[in-house]
């Protein structure tokens, strides 16, 4: 075995032979010289020795034991930590790459081996020893472990001074290891400007359709890639259909047209077609379908007129100045030219310079052509409305909205307006449309009678109302317009005729060829359109006669397709004739014909129309009509007959039937008008019988379910009432009724008027009544409300009465004080058990009753009269009392009615010295007369 160093004892130094320490493992060595286990323990026990010394103990070691792994990888460990701060070129390198070579002969199959001695050739950069390594490592370890030297292959071919070609070898042969990592090979072609390679590398992975892509990118982010590869190196790139290959992006991947037919421009730009990519951005514009895309394509095309524009612009300045040089050259001369021989006779002039000779100043060879370059220019930029129309129309073709506007774009051009009109109404489909296919139509006519021109414009309508559309009211439309349209030329009869022809039914021929069909157009229900009759009795109204259109609206009737104003209009018809009998049979058709809500204007106009019309003269009639009237209406909508039908009764009939409605009308209404429907109730009754009557009508709204805060305000009114008219408890008794619904602590206006009326009209004992109330009612509202019955009441009186002698006690007070209070303050509930414990509780009615539980003010001031009945006689003789006439403001206007009744029948009063009538008992005469 060779070593780096001279073997010769002569210049082995004394320290690297085995000193007195090494005799042990020397000896054990030369016993046993191939155990790796003594040879190891040798090499640690001198793991502080110079490596000089470490290198022959080493030697001898893989001399005994060449093919141990663990001494190689050891030993080159050493050597590679040992040459790691020296320079690539000292001689130890060398010496290390031999013993790499020397361990190789047998570890040629460890991998670990390899890769360092791959690693340490690429650190010295010995390009061909490195790559005749890589090949050898590949030959020698098995396919499994090729993974780990291709990484490091990889590297070292992509380092800048690896040649192109050797790199290109290199991956072509990696790609027959791992084809997955191709992406790798197009990145490295890249940035080795192969781009042709690079394009067809890149058009295989589209083509094959099994490819996944380990970087994560997608079919549609290649596509891109490659089509940038493509067009900016146009010109580069040759043997591959660019064309096709961009054309076909566009098919499949359609959220990138736009860039796409871009790129496709670009293409034959870079490649000086500037013609061509001028067709294939006028082709882009009128193929995408999406603003975006519109936008990108039109903004690169409008750049490259641009900029070809301001090049040719630039072009023709230097031009400019190299003619002024060359007129000057000529100019000077010009004498030696004339007298040489012509030029078109020089046989050495090159074709060029001869056809420039021959052609300059001719037309066709000026290349001046700014003028077409600016038109161009301007005439993209004005068709761009056009176009982004276009776009639109194309995404949804029956777009009526979009037509519109594209006829609009047109303004001041009638033939392009009637082509697009064309256009519009043969594309869209009226079954598919967004919009009203008819107002195309419609406009399409228009157009044509703004130019006077009406025969085309009958012929437009003519087409129209023969279009199957989708709905009934496009047709209608249509056929009203064409009306309008005859009437605006003062065409009536022509008006009239289209309207008869609109409302005629199809024959019985027609419909059963319909229905053989199986498919009804929209033309078979055209009799039946709302709008065509009433647009046709509008006509028959202003240019007709009274029985044609009274025959028009007999037949909307037939038909059932009136609507409750036909009715109203009809019947006003009628009444402006004088037919005023027939008009409210109308009305009567209408009521049976139609329901709530529909038939309540019917009602009303009616009603109002009837009482007018006849007065107090029909008054059963009307009253009939009244009565089924509100006996067919919801809740909801009966408030305004029976104030109409109580009107009725006090104009013509009788008082006593208009408090009748009133009351019935307070029980017909829904629950949030009952209390105005109260208050008209009571302002009729105290104007016609007088303040008395509203007592009962006060009761019966309270008693009536009111909601609680309605009930409030009526007992509040209530109250005032009985307080103008003197009745003090009354009113007393009606704020004791209605306290249990106002809660102290937000409805203060309630307690107010009552401490008011107290301080007014009350004494000490009924205000700390009140004030009681008020406790009590206020701890109801501040806790769960139960009803106790009226013996727990008495009881809950009692505890709170010891509670506040106990608490006098406390305090001090004396005893007999203390029993004046208690009497004071011991209510009449407790000391007198009540008679009648099935009295109601609450309100007070009209009789004079006592309240079980309210204590009853004292009155000083009573008179004693005697006990013995016979003493009554007595004191009637004795006492003549005084009688006073009843205020007649108290029953109303109905007083003063009888009163002037009884003047102009010129009747007198009984005269008989007793007592005279007062006007409620004249009244009562008069009723029972």
């Amino acid at each position: 075995m060779t070593t780096p160093t001279n073997t010769s004892t002569s210049t082995i130094s004394s320290d690297l032979y085995p000193s007195q320490d090494d005799l042990l493992y020397e000896e054990e060595i030369l016993r046993n010289p191939f155990s790796l286990k003594l040879w190891w323990r040798y090499l640690i026990a001198r793991s502080g020795s110079p490596f000089q010394k470490r290198f022959i103990i080493y030697e001898r070691a893989l001399k005994a034991l060449p093919g141990s792994y663990k001494l190689w990888h050891a030993y080159l460990r050493e050597r590679l930590d040992l040459v790691r701060p020296l320079p690539i070129s000292h001689p130890l390198f060398s010496s290390l790459n031999n013993t790499f070579e020397r361990s190789l002969v047998t570890m040629h199959k460890m991998p670990r081996i390899w890769v360092m001695y791959l690693q340490t050739l690429t650190d010295q950069q010995l390009l061909t020893r490195a790559r005749l390594s890589f090949d050898r490592a590949l030959r020698s370890l098995p396919v499994t472990q090729h993974h780990r030297i291709w990484s490091m292959y990889l590297h070292f071919v992509g380092r800048p001074r690896v040649p192109v070609e050797t790199a290109l070898r290199v991956y072509r042969r990696y790609l027959m290891f791992d084809p997955s990592h191709i992406e790798d090979f197009i990145e490295f072609l890249l940035s080795s400007q192969l781009w042709q390679e690079a394009a067809e590398r890149l058009a295989s992975v589209l083509n094959d359709d099994s490819f996944h892509s380990i970087k994560g990118k997608t079919k549609h982010q290649l596509w891109l890639e490659l089509c940038d590869l493509l067009t900016r190196h146009a010109t580069e790139i040759s043997g591959m259909k660019v064309d096709d290959i961009i054309r076909g992006g566009i098919r499949k991947f359609t959220n990138e047209v736009g860039r796409l037919w871009t790129s496709l421009a670009d293409y034959y730009l870079r490649r000086g077609l500037y013609e061509k990519a001028r067709d294939v951005f006028e082709e882009g514009l009128t193929t995408v379908v999406t603003v975006r895309d519109f936008s990108v394509i039109f903004d690169c095309y409008a750049q490259f007129e641009d900029s070809a524009l301001n090049a040719k612009m630039m072009a023709l300045d230097g031009s400019d100045e190299e003619e002024e040089e060359e007129d000057g050259a000529v100019e000077n001369g010009a004498a030696a030219a004339a007298e040489e021989r012509d030029g078109r006779l020089d046989c050495n002039m090159s074709v060029e310079k001869l056809g420039k000779r021959i052609l300059h100043g001719f037309w066709l060879n000026d290349d001046d052509d700014v003028d077409l370059r600016i038109a161009r220019l301007e005439h993209l930029m004005n068709r761009r409305p056009e176009l982004a129309n276009s776009v639109l129309l194309r995404q949804n073709p029956h777009n009526v909205e979009q037509w519109h506007r594209r006829v609009k774009l047109f303004e001041g051009n009638p033939t392009k307006q009637i082509v697009a009109f064309t256009e519009a109404v043969r594309t869209v489909d009226p079954m598919k449309a967004v919009g009203k296919p008819h107002t195309l139509w419609v406009a399409f006519a228009r157009l044509y009678e703004t130019h006077n021109d009406i025969v085309n414009a009958r012929v437009i309508f003519e087409k129209a109302v023969q279009v199957n559309y989708k709905t009934l009211d496009n047709l209608a439309s249509v056929w009203c317009e064409w009306a309008e349209m005859e009437l605006r030329h003062k065409n009536f009869k022509g008006a009239l005729e289209l309207m008869r022809r609109a409302t005629a039914e199809p024959s019985v021929e027609v419909k059963r060829r319909v229905a053989a069909d199986g498919n009804e157009p929209v033309q078979m229900k055209l009799h039946r359109s709302l709008r065509v009759w009433v647009f046709y009795v509008d006509l028959e109204e202003s240019l007709g006669t009274l029985e044609s259109t009274r025959a028009v609206y007999e037949r909307i009737l037939d038909l059932k397709i009136a609507t409750p104003q036909i009715i109203i209009n009809y019947a006003l018809l009628l009444e402006e004739n004088k037919y005023f009998e027939d008009a409210f049979k109308v009305y009567e058709r209408g009521v049976k014909i139609f329901k709530y809500p529909h038939v309540k204007d019917i009602w009303v106009t009616y009603l109002s129309k009837f009482v007018k019309r006849y007065g107090k003269t029909k008054l059963e009639r009307a009253r009939e009509l009244f009565d089924q009237a509100v006996e067919k209406a919801p809740a909801e909508d009966v408030k305004p007959l029976y104030l109409q039908y109580a009107k009725l009764e006090e104009d013509y009939g009788l008082a006593k039937r208009a408090m009748k409605v009133y009351d019935q009308a307070t029980k017909a209404v829904p629950d949030h008008e009952k209390m105005n429907m109260y208050e008209i109730y009571i302002a009729r009754a105290t104007e016609i019988f007088g303040v008395p009557k509203t007592r009962e009508i006060y009761e019966q709204a309270i008693e009536s379910g009111l909601p609680d805060k309605d009930v409030k305000t009526m007992c509040m009114k209530y109250a005032e009432l009985e307080k103008s008219l003197g009745e003090i408890d009354r009113a007393r008794g009606i704020f004791v009724f209605a306290s249990q619904f106002a809660d102290p602590r937000s409805d203060a206006d309630f307690w107010n008027k009552w401490h008011g009326f107290e301080v007014l009209h009350g004494n000490e004992d009924t205000f700390r009544e009140m004030l009681r109330i008020k406790r009590s009612v206020s701890a109801s509202y501040s806790q769960t409300h139960f009803i106790l019955p009226e013996y727990l009441m008495q009881r809950d009186q009692k505890l709170n009465l010891e509670d506040t002698v106990d608490t006098l006690k406390r305090a001090g007070v004396p005893e007999d004080e203390m029993a004046a209070l208690e009497r004071q303050l011991a209510p009449a509930a407790v000391t007198a058990p009540s008679t009648n414990t099935d009295r109601k509780l609450g309100f007070v009615s009209a009789g004079v009753e006592s309240q079980p539980g309210r204590e009853v003010t004292a009155n000083n001031e009573d008179i004693e009269l005697p006990e013995d009945n016979d003493s009554d006689d007595e004191l009637n003789d004795e006492v003549e009392i005084a009688q006073k006439d009843v205020p007649a403001a108290v029953f109303g206007d109905l007083a003063k009615k009888v009163d002037n009744d009884k003047k102009r029948d010129g009747s007198a009063e009984d005269d008989d010295g007793k007592s005279r009538l007062g006007a409620l008992e004249r009244i009562k005469r008069q009723r029972r007369q």
